[in-house]
């Protein structure tokens, strides 16, 4: 074969691939062009994903040597992941990320993104994974966010949104996770959707009643954080009855009372109702749940005899209540029991105890407590 003719074939063969090279839709360069130019260029330092997206390249053809080093992934020519770096971004997300249709992953979180969630999200058939975490994000949650079909995890925690929660989050089948906890968030708890593996809501300010239509067909659900809130009422006995709960916290809340039923099958491990206003007797049945292992109920108005039968727990916080006796299995030394006693008006809570490191109310107080009717202490 003469060199001319090897040299036609090694030109055949360049041409060839350079016609074969993945290219990007323009659409997607659109959508990332748009991106980037609507964060302030002052907070893109030289050392981040955003200021390696230089569009001189095509941002899905390999290699990516000097452009496009991180912030967003490939299948193809279509853009299917968008995982910005946490560096402090300042900006707002803009709607034409909707044009990412092939988009499985969003990850915006930790930077200093602000202005309200786009409601063009809605528009992203393939979305898995929302995470805006740890940003600035302002205004209500997109109604149209319900379209999301595949979405699994949704998570925009501690951000500034406000209004209540979005009647239609039940159409959101596939979703596990759903965290939207340190927001400004109002209203009732809405129907949850019905796969949700964990549930966040903490630190926003949640009223109403639990009701159990809100939690019907959760048959998944193993964890439940809706502390800091203003939920009000009482805590229901079929709420530590949902099929797969293992961790519950309530804490610093409005709850005045608790019901709680005796457990069938229960995987129940930790309990938290400490903070708020629930008064009667401690709850005798908590103790028959197989596997609780840390229940506190701090700082409510609980009165009476501490059950015998919560000497049976590893953790146990009944401090800041007006309990007047205990039983004396929690200081037999058969137990290995932590947690606090403490602040309560407890006759006999041994000092040399780490349940009893907390001073006991003033007398005063007690008797007060107990309008006159306890006896002078011994």
């Amino acid at each position: 074969m003469s060199e001319k003719h090897i040299f036609f074939i090694y030109f055949l063969l360049i041409s060839l691939a350079i016609t074969t090279a993945i290219t990007t839709v323009s659409s997607d360069i659109v959508a990332l062009k748009a991106i980037k130019s609507a964060i302030n260029p002052t907070t893109i330092p030289s050392y981040t994903c955003l200021y390696s997206w230089d569009f001189t390249s095509d941002p899905c053809s390999p290699p990516h040597v000097t452009h496009f080093l991180c912030g967003l992934s490939c299948s193809g020519n279509r853009v299917t992941q968008l995982t910005l770096d946490p560096a402090g971004y300042s900006g707002t997300l803009s709607p034409l990320v909707s044009q990412l249709t092939q988009l499985i992953t969003i990850d915006l979180s930790d930077n200093k993104f602000t202005g309200p969630i786009p409601g063009s999200l809605s528009n992203l058939p393939n979305l898995q994974t929302l995470i805006l975490g740890s940003n600035s994000f302002s205004g209500n949650i997109p109604p149209t966010i319900a379209n999301l079909k595949t979405l699994q995890t949704l998570d925009i925690s501690h951000n500034s949104l406000s209004g209540s929660l979005p009647t239609t989050l039940t159409s959101l089948t596939e979703l596990t996770r759903l965290d939207l906890s340190y927001n400004k968030l109002t209203g009732p708890i809405p129907t949850l959707p019905k796969n949700l593996i964990q549930l966040a809501l903490k630190s926003n300010s949640l009223s109403g009643y639990l009701q159990k239509q809100s939690f019907n067909e959760l048959t998944q659900l193993e964890v439940i954080e809706l502390s800091q809130n203003s939920l009000a009422g009482t805590i229901p006995g079929w709420f530590f009855l949902i099929p797969s709960l293992q961790q519950v916290n309530l804490a610093n809340n409005n709850f005045t009372s608790v019901e709680v039923l005796k457990p069938v099958n229960s995987n129940l491990v930790a309990v938290d109702l400490g903070f708020n206003d629930i008064s009667g007797y401690p709850p005798v049945n908590f103790p028959a749940y197989p596997m609780l292992a840390s229940l506190t109920l701090s700082y409510n108005k609980l009165r009476g005899t501490i059950p015998g039968e919560y000497s049976k727990l590893s953790r146990l916080f009944l401090d800041g209540n007006f309990l007047i006796g205990l039983a004396s299995e929690f200081f037999s030394g058969k137990i290995s029991i932590s947690g606090s006693l403490g602040d309560n008006c407890l006759k006999k809570c041994p000092v040399s105890s780490e349940l009893c490191l907390k001073k006991q109310k003033p007398w005063s107080i007690c008797r007060q407590a107990y309008h006159g009717k306890l006896k002078p202490k011994s």
